[in-house]
């Protein structure tokens, strides 16, 4: 099955800039659609930003809008999720996520492969 690996959290100053990446095991054969997630302490897991198969379709949540931006290299086979202007309420461990199908979900039970996650931290 397709394993994914996520790199790039870590401890930043509020108004820092950090740079996620979610590296695929292997290419995949199938269409696929991918997605951020992130679950603070004693929170539900929440979406964060998407990428549809084609790369035509990227939602983000309204908390992240204008500051967070996602992309896929697909030579790479590696998606990243670049995080601007962050805040103390961004503090998270932030799952990638891969699902088959034709379109994005934000529901999480709705994907099939998931990364170990990454903590970013964001100090006041």
């Amino acid at each position: 099955q397709v394993q994914l690996v996520e790199s790039g959290g870590g401890l930043v100053q509020a108004g820092g800039s950090l740079r996620l990446s979610c590296t695929a095991s292997e290419r995949t054969l199938t269409t696929y659609n991918w997605a951020w997630f992130r679950q603070a302490p004693g929170k539900e897991r929440d979406f964060v930003a998407g990428i549809s198969y084609s790369g035509t379709s990227t939602p983000y949540a309204d908390a992240v809008k204008g500051r967070f931006t996602i992309s896929r290299d697909n030579a790479k086979n590696t998606m990243y999720l670049q995080m601007n202007s962050l805040k103390p309420e961004d503090t998270a461990v932030y799952y990638c996520a891969a699902k088959r199908g034709n379109s994005l979900s934000a529901g999480a039970a709705f994907y099939n492969y998931w990364g170990q996650g990454t903590q970013v931290t964001v100090s006041a």
